[in-house]
């Protein structure tokens, strides 16, 4: 069976593909404490998601846009509103596995009994 941290970090690292960014975000904890006593390295999951929703909704806004575009017939092509409604769904879909798969493990952690 797969790790759930392996399975967040998969769908990390295809969240940026969605919109065209080419950063790789890892969801690996860096547990090395600076002198300040604050945690240096990669972003912290929360920040993970809250940008993968940001790019969802600028998706979601872009097919939206697409779509008023189409049905008011100011030159959108119906190929380029069904490509951008396509993106939309597909990120949104990725989004919600993701937040189930960290529902999941949240579940598997608090059902662990030490």
């Amino acid at each position: 069976m797969a790790s759930p941290l392996n399975a967040l970090n998969a769908a990390a690292a295809a969240l940026p593909a969605l919109a065209g960014g080419a950063r790789t975000p890892t969801l690996a904890p860096d547990l090395s404490l600076g002198a300040t006593g604050s945690a240096s390295g990669p972003a912290p999951f929360a920040d993970l998601l809250t940008d993968a929703v940001g790019q969802v909704n600028q998706l979601e806004s872009q097919a939206h846009a697409a779509v008023d575009g189409l049905m008011t017939g100011s030159g959108v092509d119906v190929h380029q509103a069904m490509i951008a409604t396509a993106k939309a769904d597909m990120a949104f879909e990725l989004v919600l596995a993701v937040r189930n798969k960290a529902v999941q493990a949240y579940q598997q952690v608090i059902g662990m009994q030490f």
